[in-house]
């Protein structure tokens, strides 16, 4: 089997974060969320994967992805010219996948758990499409599959009176049957090529679809809250490890990742699940956690700073407790004030002085 990664879309919900570059490069406990999908594929055995890749910085995806040998698979790269739907980047991969059945995954999506099982299940069915289903508290944002004693009796995308809460994940297996659908497929009202709408078709022409449920953690990024809730589940499972230096009165509670050459100074506080990472600097006296993430070749002082996201690169000197924040590549936070507490979302390189 074969997968693609859609890298594509303006992630617009997503903007300031989103103005110099992809959604899906965004970091996740320091690691863009694309990397996430990457590594799913890879440890269920799939090596040939297409990136679908357009919009802002799709340069930057190439960049950080190559040829995909860093990451032990193949990359193919194609290019969408204009975000026209779900289903229109899958149809650009026709020649790509061949005769083989395939596994697509979004690139904004995050699960935690394998899919080796599902793709050895559809790899042996006859089935056309295999369908990734989880509960969620507000249907009317995704695509519901509408069930009834376990089949599938209709998909449909963003319903205001949706008949389930069962949202179809951005994980599909399909064969090649879809892109004869796509060719036919008419735009939706949003004028893109609805990946809902394929699959319906798909389940009227022969009933040959099934699905099965996540009850593992899935998240659709699509918002800031979204990331910041992302972050803080990959960060409870993560495996504690100190790699750095720290001086005196240094209290790490809880699980904690230091990277290479980071230096935690006098009484610092690190309450876990917190991750720091490469030469990076944590000033005196700075509270850090839970469920932060600082990026390499950052500078925290005198600062608290839980449930926020710090990107590579950054600056943050300031007396302050910050809190529900992402705070984006290579920005600067200082200020004199003090015992404020402030909630920032920045976008790339941002200056802030208060």
């Amino acid at each position: 089997m074969k997968g693609i990664i859609l890298h594509g879309g303006h992630g617009t919900r997503l903007r300031p974060l989103t103005h110099t570059g992809p959604k899906q490069l965004l970091p996740i406990a320091n690691k863009p969320m694309s990397q996430y999908g990457v590594e799913v594929l890879k440890e269920s055995g799939i090596k040939e994967i297409a990136i679908i890749v357009g919009g802002i910085g799709s340069n930057k995806v190439r960049e950080y992805y190559g040829d995909g040998e860093k990451f032990g698979v193949k990359f193919t790269y194609i290019e969408q010219d204009y975000p026209k739907g779900i289903s229109h980047a899958i149809g650009l991969c026709k020649e790509f996948i061949q005769n083989e059945k395939f596994v697509v995954f979004l690139g904004d999506n995050i699960i935690q758990r394998s899919i080796k099982d599902y793709v050895a299940y559809f790899q042996n069915s006859n089935f056309d499409a295999l369908l990734l289903l989880c509960e969620v508290d507000n249907p009317s944002r995704f695509g519901i599959a509408d069930v009834k004693n376990e089949k599938i009796l209709k998909i449909i995308e963003k319903p205001k009176n949706p008949p389930t809460n069962l949202a179809v994940t951005g994980i599909y297996f399909l064969t090649p049957l879809i892109f004869d659908i796509i060719e036919k497929l008419k735009p939706s009202w949003r004028n893109e090529l609805e990946i809902t709408d394929a699959l319906d078709i798909l389940r009227e022409k022969n009933d040959k679809i099934t699905y099965r449920m996540i009850t593992d953690y899935w998240k659709d990024t699509g918002t800031p809250e979204d990331i910041l809730n992302a972050n803080s589940a990959i960060l409870e499972k993560v495996i504690p490890y100190f790699d750095g230096k720290k001086e005196e009165n240094v209290r790490l509670n809880g699980n904690v990742i230091v990277g290479k050459n980071t230096i935690i100074k006098d009484d610092v506080v690190i309450n876990g699940p917190a991750i720091i990472g490469d030469d990076c600097i944590i000033e005196k006296k700075s509270i850090i956690g839970p469920n932060v993430s600082i990026g390499d070749n950052s500078v925290v002082s005198q600062c608290s700073i839980k449930n926020s996201i710090v990107m590579s690169d950054c600056e943050v000197k300031c007396n302050i407790s910050i809190k529900d924040s992402i705070i984006s590549k290579n920005s600067v936070i200082q200020t004199n004030q003090n015992n404020n507490e402030k909630i920032f979302m920045l976008g790339e390189g941002t200056k802030v002085y208060l």
